[in-house]
């Protein structure tokens, strides 16, 4: 009988295979058993610093069996009782190195093995892949950072070639509820908010289960799948676990609780975005009142608010009074912070924004080319916000109508996001559709019609076939389709958006 490692090889493919055995067999434990980690992770990119974040977590996942298995897997590689020991982990990349199983990648810092190593490797687990599977997870959850510093972010993004194999053979209720929540993390700040939603979901029924309905963790999770709704376009959804969560809280924490405030915010958020911009406007100035009256008028908190206070103010075409609040930021920011300082320079994107739908497209221009520059001396050319820049200014050249200039910067921005957050990231599928409308001002129907039908296809397989996003680039394809002259085309289109989307409050 042939296993399954060799049946069907061709002899070469097979005496390849020998060769690595034997090399295998000359390794030692920890070798061994990091070279089975491996072939579990993405074959390229995978880092010392996933095991040691790992090692030096504080995190409880409050299942002994799962943390003693970890532990233990950790310990061969480096952990040790006070930190962890890049010494002992160097040794056994070294073992490996030795036997040609592995390369290390001087520029980025990472290690990576052949696939056709990588896939071999999987054959040697055998009986305990499942186990394997389960705790490659839990080290990878273990090892994310739940801060927003640009460097976690970062971080976060790299692991998301890492989680896939385990995702797709274990079964969720195997997973850990603290591993869900931190992997979740992972998918949502990759857009990837359906899968978002069914951790989050499996995470707050076990902590219903264990802590109860009422317990800070579970109004936690439940603040999290609300945030999920929110992304996927459900606002009926977010709205009414927004409710639950903000009653739960006010009735546990009191009615000024910093967590019963962040809850008021959010469902703010929802009703904006139900176009009940009179409800919102009331909620977020009484959580403007609030946090002034208990952090102070320059706590960033108090200024998050306030600038959440002009967005909705802008909604309802109060102009004026969204720029005076949006100015009066800028300065504080300035004076508190500096003028180059990232949150100095977000209140200028605010600023522009609101100059542009006044009709001052000149200003905006002026404070968008002003803001890129800065945020590409202080972020970096490629930083989410500096791509954020860019794709503002392209939108005022847009409406400017100097479409060459708004397509040069869309190709820009669209290639950049990409390579940064990926091909089906929300906001590089942003991005293509700003450019779709381009390519339609120009006459370029065509193109218009391809990359339209691109970007719907791609939203549909991300946020699902009734996010407001796929609505709208369902009416810039119908638009285009009016422009070929393919009237009946656009009229279906048209009338699939009228059937499915969400009623919306506002005017």
């Amino acid at each position: 009988m042939q296993n399954n490692e060799t049946q069907g090889q061709d002899p070469y493919q097979l005496a390849v295979y020998s060769t690595w055995r034997l090399s295998y067999d000359k390794l030692d434990r920890p070798a061994r058993c990091f070279l089975q980690v491996c072939s579990l992770l993405h074959h390229e990119g995978i880092s010392e610093e996933i095991f040691e974040k790992a090692a030096l977590s504080k995190l409880n996942l409050e299942d002994s069996e799962l943390q003693e298995e970890v532990t233990k897997l950790l310990k061969q590689l480096g952990k040790q009782d006070s930190g962890w020991s890049s010494w002992t982990f160097q040794k056994v990349i070294m073992h490996l190195g030795s036997h040609s199983l592995i390369e290390y990648d001087h520029q980025n810092r990472t290690y990576s093995i052949h696939p056709l190593v990588h896939h071999w490797s999987g054959t040697t687990l055998e009986e305990n892949q499942l186990l394997m599977q389960n705790l490659i997870l839990t080290i990878i959850a273990l090892s994310v950072p739940m801060t927003e510093t640009d460097e976690h972010i970062k971080y976060r993004r790299n692991l998301m070639k890492h989680i896939t194999s385990p995702m797709a053979l274990l079964k969720l209720e195997d997973i850990n509820p603290l591993v869900a929540t931190h992997i979740a993390k992972i998918y949502s700040e990759a857009g990837r908010w359906k899968e978002t939603e069914v951790l989050v979901v499996m995470g707050m029924e076990k902590r219903k289960r264990v802590l109860g309905d009422d317990h800070l963790e579970t109004l936690q999770s439940m603040e999290y799948l609300a945030h999920t709704y929110w992304h996927q376009g459900r606002w009926s959804d977010a709205e009414a676990l927004d409710l639950v969560v903000l009653e739960k809280r006010r009735l546990v924490l009191g009615d000024d609780h910093p967590d019963t405030l962040k809850s008021m915010g959010n469902l703010a958020g929802t009703y904006r975005n139900q176009g009940r911009w009179k409800e919102s406007e009331a909620l977020k100035v009484l959580v403007v009142e609030k946090r002034k009256r208990l952090l102070g008028e320059d706590h960033p908190e108090t200024l998050r608010s306030m600038a959440n206070l002009a967005v909705t103010y802008r909604d309802q075409g109060q102009l004026n009074d969204a720029e005076m609040l949006e100015v009066m930021l800028m300065e504080k920011k300035k004076r508190l912070l500096g003028e180059d300082h990232p949150a100095t320079l977000m209140g200028t994107i605010n600023l522009a924004y609101t100059y542009r739908e006044q009709g001052r497209l000149e200003d905006a221009e002026a404070l968008e080319i002003m803001t890129l520059e800065k945020m590409k001396r202080v972020l970096g050319d490629d930083h989410p916000n500096t791509l954020k820049v860019m794709s503002n200014l392209a939108v005022t050249y847009w409406k400017q109508g100097r479409w060459k200039d708004a397509e040069v910067l869309q190709v820009l921005t669209m290639e950049k996001a990409k390579r940064v957050m990926g091909d089906e990231h929300h906001w590089t599928l942003d991005n293509m559709a700003n450019l779709t409308n381009t390519y339609r001002d120009q006459g370029r129907l065509n193109d218009a019609e391809v990359l339209g039908i691109e970007v719907i296809e791609r939203m549909k397989r991300l946020l699902g076939d009734h996010h407001p996003k796929i609505f709208n680039s369902m009416l810039s394809l119908a638009a285009t389709y009016r422009e070929l002259g393919r009237l009946s085309e656009a009229e279906a289109l048209e009338a699939v958006v009228e059937e499915n989307r969400e009623p919306h409050n506002g005017s």
